[in-house]
């Protein structure tokens, strides 16, 4: 559960990140304004976009062949048989 979250928070700040980069090279980023509430609206909607693609995209991701019905992983003569669907 904590990778997905982290997947997802990293998807909504990737946005963030990707427009810090480029003030830094354009040499922009001693400008105030550049962090004003304009590009923070456009650049939130742009990660919440993501995330909301992320969450779609997990969700029609299926790793269960159809019909097969899961096993969960067990302690058998002493081996450790992981989880699988059968």
């Amino acid at each position: 559960m904590l990778r997905v979250f982290l997947t997802h928070l990293l998807l909504f700040l990737l946005p963030f990140f990707a427009y810090a980069l480029w003030l830094w090279l354009s040499n922009k980023k001693d400008r105030p304004g550049n962090w004003s509430k304009g590009p923070i609206a456009w650049l939130t909607l742009t990660g919440l976009v993501l995330v909301v693609g992320g969450l779609v995209g997990m969700a029609s991701y299926n790793q269960a062949p159809e019909g097969a019905s899961w096993r969960p992983s067990e302690m058998r003569d002493g081996q450790f048989v992981p989880g699988r669907y059968e």
